[in-house]
């Protein structure tokens, strides 16, 4: 796993600190210096014109690499006023350094008040780092609603205070900051959760620490920034034809519900399967053919019916527009009964939580609503801890889960979790999830395996969903998205 793209829980990151101080032999205060600076150089990066700055800096190390960015502002001129927080005497080891160093070069620190922040270009939130563990309350909750209701723009330092660093839950409340500078290694709940809302843009700042001390760490997730393809991340042979591409069959599109399947159906073919056919209510199949003529369309009345239809496919995806009427179960239980590799989305999914069972070929593709409903829990507790109801979910219903949401996330028991960094706000809107079961299904039916297919499949969506942005995110359709399918796939393969 690449160390740049690795995302790595609190614990680990310590771990990370420990072996570049006493293995690989650099000193606590250089690493507090080089984050400061990396900090600093990021905010005269991408704030130009600020001239004063408030640093607002906790008592741990948090605060020491405040100082050392405070430090670092005042020597370059700039008018920095360090606000504190907690009991100056419990500041310790280097960031007691740190300080040290600022009131020598001449700084003051002064006690944390809301009306001290109004004078500031910028707030730097150095309050709180990686170590939280329980909800804000007090004075340190009173400045972290004080530093949002601030006209300033804010940069925090390693992770915005108030955010808890493995699962991007909020402890009461959380610093919302226009930019994050991390330090050694990238924590996962900056990545999904509320990570994405509060973090704002994250940059990662190595610190110079070697790759041998990475090797020594392993994380158990990483980020997804593009399309793991692999056999499919060259151009197609020449002699191909629509038989090599494999044969999506999407089971849903009830009364009322139709456009589900279909918009399924149509990611499916824009994201390169060679065939692709819908087994629908036969009121909804000729009207789906006249609007999409690339789809073959058949009414099914039962699960009967079914069978001439999987007989012919590569993989199966049920669930879009499915509802749970007899009809709908009848025809899920057929689709259990075959040996073909499986995608369970929406209200496949649902039928699934109330007859719960195991299967090694399958990719579930819940969101909070229905993860909540396969694990018994509500939605919220999903949302409290991403990671653990993703393991949940793999544990209790086998192969590959994709649980839905800012920071998806893609995991299989055996390997590490892969957590999207694309997507945007304009895609939540109907009909995004039957386009990302169609992308998903298409990338199995031509070959890749499962969890592959599933991790590709997101990125690509999502990489989809922000070339669709680029118009506008608010009144994004799903057809949008349909549409830049081809342009990130051609990016993708190697014929760019």
């Amino acid at each position: 796993m690449n160390s740049s793209t690795s995302l790595y829980t609190a614990s680990q990151v310590r771990e990370l600190d420990r072996v570049a101080i006493e293995e690989a032999g650099i000193p606590g205060y250089t690493l507090m210096t080089r984050a400061g600076t990396a900090a600093w150089q990021e905010l005269v990066t991408n704030w130009p014109s600020v001239r004063t700055i408030a640093v607002v800096c906790g008592t741990g190390n948090n605060g020491g690499d405040g100082y050392v960015l405070a430090r670092l502002a005042l020597e370059a001129g700039y008018r920095v006023q360090v606000l504190q927080l907690g009991d100056v005497g419990r500041i310790r080891g280097d960031a007691l350094t740190a300080r040290d160093a600022w009131q020598a070069a001449g700084g003051e620190s002064v006690a944390f008040t809301a009306q001290l922040l109004k004078e500031a270009d910028i707030i730097v939130d150095a309050l709180l780092g990686t170590g939280l563990e329980r909800p804000l309350e007090g004075v340190w909750l009173e400045a972290v609603n004080a530093i949002n209701a601030a006209p300033a723009a804010v940069l925090a330092l390693d992770i915005p205070s108030g955010l808890q660093a493995d699962t991007g839950s909020v402890l009461g409340a959380t610093v919302r900051a226009d930019r994050t500078a991390t330090f050694i290694g990238r924590k996962r709940g900056l990545y999904t959760g509320e990570g994405p809302e509060y973090a704002g843009h994250v940059t990662l700042h190595d610190l110079e620490v070697p790759d041998t001390v990475y090797r020594q760490v392993s994380a158990d997730a990483s980020l997804a920034t593009l399309p793991p393809l692999g056999p499919l991340d060259k151009p197609r042979p020449r002699t191909a034809h629509k038989g090599h591409h494999g044969h999506v069959l999407l089971v849903g599109g009830d009364h009322g519900m139709n456009g589900a399947v279909q918009l399924a159906g149509l990611a499916a073919l824009r994201t390169g399967a060679g065939l692709v056919s819908l087994a629908t209510r036969p009121e909804h199949a000729a009207a789906i053919a006249a609007a999409s003529p690339e789809l073959m369309s058949h009414g099914v009345a039962s699960g009967r019916e079914l069978a001439d239809l999987l007989e012919r496919a590569t993989v199966v995806a049920i669930g879009p527009g499915l509802g749970q009427s007899p009809w709908a179960r009848a025809l899920f239980a057929a689709v259990l009964q075959c040996r073909l590799p499986l995608l369970i989305d929406a209200d496949a999914l649902n039928l699934l939580a109330s007859e719960p069972l195991q299967r090694d070929n399958w990719i579930l593709t819940p969101h909070p609503g229905e993860a909540g409903r396969l694990l018994d829990m509500p939605a919220r507790q999903v949302q409290a801890d991403r990671f653990a109801a993703l393991d949940a979910i793999v544990n209790n219903y086998g192969g590959v889960a994709v649980l839905k949401g800012a920071g998806t996330l893609v995991g299989r028991a055996d390997a590490p979790v892969a957590v999207c960094a694309s997507g945007n706000p304009g895609m939540a809107t109907a009909g995004m999830g039957d386009v990302l079961t169609g992308v998903i299904a298409a990338l199995v039916a031509q070959g890749l395996v499962l969890l592959q297919a599933a991790t590709a499949g997101v990125c690509v969506h999502g990489l989809a969903g922000d070339a669709a942005a680029q118009a506008g995110e608010r009144g994004m359709m799903a057809t949008d998205v349909i549409a830049a399918l081809p342009g990130i796939l051609h990016q993708a393969d190697g014929n760019a």
